[in-house]
């Protein structure tokens, strides 16, 4: 790219950049696959007339929804020989992205997971209408439908999403609390610690990607991810340290294991305790966290 303080194709680029990777972000649910589609962005908009171009952020949200849809078709066929659980990557985010609630919320582990049950067509809908407030006109040129199947798509997906989304979503200083408690249980290795911070029908889903040992099959049940949380801690020889960190605009724990980044833990808060539990291990899937800026605002 040229320096884009000169090139206008560029500088219109740029500044909407962390649009681009958080709408490719969240119809992906992978930070390796939205960096890819905002490459494939920027090639098809280099070539476009400027001169023809009305609104250049509609547009540039257009091509990267696109390039979006068409790599979710393909990685969706991947995710199904997916070795365990299928977990959305984490995404180093700045404080400033929890402060926007709405974004926030979509980004969190528990509604990108939510989404990932959404068709591609379904997904890139809801995220543009409902995430990014994209008229039905702009997306039905992205998606390649009329206004009125749009609306339909986009009707169809709010009520899914709405029944499976939270009845309330927890304050930051709520997720917060919750995961210091839970921190402290891993620490103290009392049983009783992990029950008083876990809801009694809390869901652990843990994603090693076949490289890193986790549980094939989401693990049910405050008792048995108790069981299997000590079970499992007590076989690792190194020193384990747990920090907090901040991810898909929520609190969150880093998990260090001989001093090298092992995993990230999510959560889930309904009613102060945990209900839900994302562990991802994969590797591939911490490269952003070790060596990527934290998205500030969209």
């Amino acid at each position: 790219m040229t320096e884009h303080g000169t090139d206008p194709a560029t500088r219109a680029f740029v500044d909407h950049r962390n649009l681009l990777f958080t709408v490719a972000y969240e119809i992906l649910g992978s930070a390796a696959d939205a960096e890819d589609v905002l490459q494939e962005t920027w090639l098809r908009w280099v070539r476009v007339d400027l001169g023809q171009v009305g609104d250049r952020r509609a547009y540039l949200v257009r091509i990267t929804t696109r390039q979006a849809l068409n790599r979710l078709r393909a990685v969706k066929r991947r995710r199904e020989a997916y070795v365990g659980q299928w977990l959305p990557e984490p995404l180093a985010t700045a404080p400033a992205v929890a402060e926007d609630a709405e974004l926030a919320e979509s980004m969190s582990m528990a509604m990108m997971l939510v989404l990932e049950s959404l068709s591609p067509t379904e997904r890139a809908v809801f995220v543009l209408r409902e995430v990014f407030e994209v008229e039905y006109g702009e997306i039905a040129e992205a998606v390649g439908k009329s206004p009125d199947a749009v609306r339909q798509i986009a009707h169809r997906a709010r009520r899914h999403v709405g029944a499976r989304r939270p009845r309330r979503t927890a304050t930051v200083r709520e997720t917060r609390a919750a995961l210091e408690s839970f921190r402290r249980a891993i620490e103290s290795g009392n049983p009783q610690d992990f029950l008083d911070v876990l809801a009694p029908d809390v869901v652990l889903l843990s994603d090693g990607g076949g490289v890193k040992r986790t549980a094939l099959h989401p693990v049910v049940g405050a008792e048995k991810i108790v069981r299997f949380w000590i079970g499992g801690s007590a076989k690792v020889p190194e020193t384990i340290a747990w920090q907090p960190t901040e991810v898909n605009g929520s609190p969150a724990l880093a998990v260090y294991v001989g001093g090298e980044l092992d995993g990230v833990m999510a959560v889930r808060v309904e009613d102060t305790r945990i209900t839900g539990l994302y562990f991802v291990r994969n590797p591939e899937k911490l490269t952003h966290l070790v060596s990527g800026t934290p998205l500030t605002v969209r």
